[in-house]
């Protein structure tokens, strides 16, 4: 894997598409796009989607030399729409340095002593949600769960209750349909529709952050972190960038989180047995026990659970990088200038790794397993490298609470006749968005 005499290596099989767009819009609207052209070229194969030529790399070994080899061989890169709608300024999007400095600022909203703060204000709005769902009993639950997880992401990412504003959740929705578009700048399109909310958005989040300046220096969400926090050189973030981060924090804090927990539900219900076992531990760890860190750190089968739900519906589906030098991957060159997309699902369903890997077991992850472990980078459902996911933490932090609280005191069911195919974009979530008859635990008796 080397740059050496790269010229004489063959360019990876595949097809490139249409002229401008390539294969764009397979791309967006056929979830089987990558398996076509897994089964057809196998685990690395060219095309062309967001105006760039692109490798597709499936596979631990081809993360492994991704994430190993980022800012020697690769380089941080989005489609155009999402470098455009996340912000210049955003963690995201910045390389090199800058990425590192700001990582370093960002990552004290995630360390152990803030997560641990946040478990509370979770539990309570959560509380508030599921007496809700209990009044409705029966409801489309994937909505629903966003609404929940922007509550939360809003309160502990920027100190403000969603209540006050409800816009600001349409406006928000417009913004994220965009993310992943074609970058087509007219009032009538995805993407010239997100543009327009994102000015909205930072509107109302620059208005949030000059009321915070004024008010006294407080460290209970992101925001009043970011507020305080200062980079190498001593200086302060100023408010363009406090901006961008912010619509960040929200994004991650909000869109994959919704379609983790819906899949966690939808899992869990599927797999009675499983349910049960997670009742069962909740049951031994005492229901009266409040969720500190300690007490959740007791929840070891919880934990495989959440993997294995990470594991067959990862929330996101892979990541982008630049070629910033010729490279040799598996006999095949990858020029300077493409850009390389690595592969979540497929990495995750490899059978030299997880044995039966299409059923939902997890005991895989058990101590006497450990199917993850035989290969590096082979469980990567928040990336890998020096861009993991920085709020990782956080999310499992949810997705534990959530479920164990819904177990502890609610049971639901899977309404019949609806479609729980999985609809793989922008974040996967069942077809009919989840249906569902919500009941407090034995009240159907």
């Amino acid at each position: 894997m080397t740059s050496t005499n790269s010229q004489k290596l063959p360019l990876p099989p595949g097809h490139f598409g249409l002229p401008v767009i390539g294969e764009t819009i397979s791309f967006l609207r056929d979830e089987y796009f990558t398996d076509k052209r897994y089964k057809e070229y196998g685990s690395v194969f060219k095309t062309s989607i967001f105006t760039s030529p692109t490798v597709i790399m499936i596979g631990s070994e081809a993360n492994r030399f991704l994430f190993t080899n980022d800012n020697k061989y690769f380089s941080n890169k989005w489609p155009a729409s999402t470098r455009t709608l996340l912000g210049s300024a955003s963690l995201a999007v910045q390389r090199d340095s800058i990425h590192t400095k700001r990582r370093k600022i960002l990552s004290q909203a995630f360390q152990p002593r803030a997560l641990a703060e946040y478990a509370s204000t979770m539990e309570d709005i959560l509380q508030n949600y599921f007496q809700k769902w209990e009044a409705m009993g029966t409801l489309t639950w994937y909505p629903e769960i966003r609404k929940y997880t922007f509550d939360v992401a809003c309160k502990l990412l920027v100190g403000t209750d969603v209540e006050d504003n409800s816009n600001f959740v349409e406006i928000f929705e417009e913004w994220v349909g965009g993310l992943f578009s074609l970058p087509l700048n007219f009032p009538w399109t995805t993407f010239g529709k997100a543009l327009r909310s994102r000015k909205l958005l930072l509107a109302e989040i620059e208005e949030i952050v000059l009321q915070r300046q004024q008010q006294p220096a407080s460290s209970k969400d992101a925001l009043g972190m970011l507020l305080q926090a200062t980079d190498d050189d001593g200086n302060q973030l100023d408010i363009e960038e406090i901006k961008d981060q912010i619509l960040t924090l929200l994004f991650a804090g909000h869109e994959t989180l919704t379609s983790a927990i819906a899949s966690m539900c939808l899992l869990l219900a599927q797999h009675p047995g499983v349910l049960e076992k997670v009742r069962e531990e909740q049951q031994e760890l005492g229901h009266s026990q409040p969720l500190t860190s300690d007490n959740l750190k007791k929840m070891t089968y919880l934990n495989q659970v959440i993997k294995e739900v990470l594991r067959i519906i990862p929330p996101v589906g892979g990541g982008f990088r630049e070629v910033i030098q010729d490279c040799e991957f598996n006999g095949y060159l990858i020029p300077k200038g493409w850009s390389v997309l690595y592969n979540v699902p497929k990495t995750h369903q490899d059978k030299n790794i997880y044995s039966s890997p299409s059923e939902f077991d997890p005991e895989r992850f058990a101590p006497e397993r450990l199917e993850d472990k035989s290969k590096s980078f082979s469980h990567i459902p928040f990336g890998g490298g020096m861009r993991e996911c920085i709020g990782k933490e956080f999310a499992k932090l949810e997705m534990k609470i959530f479920a164990a609280l819904l177990v502890r005191d609610y049971e639901w069911k899977l309404l019949p006749n609806q479609d729980l195919s999985i609809i793989p974009a922008p974040t996967p979530y069942p077809k009919d968005k989840l249906k569902v008859e919500f009941n407090k635990l034995g009240s159907r008796e």
